[in-house]
């Protein structure tokens, strides 16, 4: 089933509706759907690689959009809504731990898990369930998705079709390093000055 759903979000790449497609997958992504929005960004990318930026930048849009109603869901409708997504996708266990992250991390929480592979869908629902600063939730996922985003469209656009191959084999090695870079970047900020 998750096969077929695979497929049917990459046949948007060739249709004229796949910007559309792109932005409404990542909305829903960030809130409750299955399928993360790179495969159609990379799809999309890939047919026109001068629009790489572009796509990204619907995706990032879209993206940051989806996690505020996620926020919201969890900030007004946790009870009604937030945790039949948290259950339907067993994440029970990690939704409290989540909490935790965000006692001791805040926006650093919502920035790893934008930008990584963590199902993104359960931080957004559980910022606003365990009430963090909508804003540093807001700066922290325009940042971090913004970056995930337009590195995909950046090395599309740069090394072509060639590099999804790439990308998808080395796409959470990537994302581990980029953000052991940033946080290192930060930390040597600290000391520094």
């Amino acid at each position: 089933m998750l096969r077929k759903l695979y497929d049917w979000v990459l046949h948007w790449a060739e249709t004229p509706y796949g910007s559309w497609a792109l932005f409404l997958l990542a909305l829903a992504e960030s809130s409750f759907f299955p399928i993360p929005p790179d495969v159609l960004l990379i799809a999309l990318a890939i047919s026109i690689p001068t629009k790489s930026f572009r796509y990204a930048f619907i995706c990032s849009l879209g993206s940051l959009l989806g996690g505020v109603i996620g926020y919201e869901i969890g900030y007004s409708f946790m009870d009604l809504i937030g945790f039949r997504i948290v259950d339907f996708y067993g994440f029970n266990e990690q939704y409290y731990a989540v909490g935790d992250l965000y006692n001791r991390y805040n926006a650093w929480a919502v920035g790893v898990a934008g930008f990584t592979p963590i199902p993104y869908k359960v931080f957004t629902i559980s910022a606003g369930a365990f009430r963090i600063d909508f804003i540093i939730f807001l700066i922290a996922s325009a940042i971090s998705r913004s970056a995930r985003f337009f590195l995909v469209g950046w090395l599309i656009y740069r090394f072509g079709p060639g590099i999804k191959l790439f990308i998808d084999r080395y796409f959470n090695t990537l994302a581990v390093v980029f953000m052991v870079l940033l946080i290192g970047g930060f930390v040597l900020i600290k000391y520094l000055f």
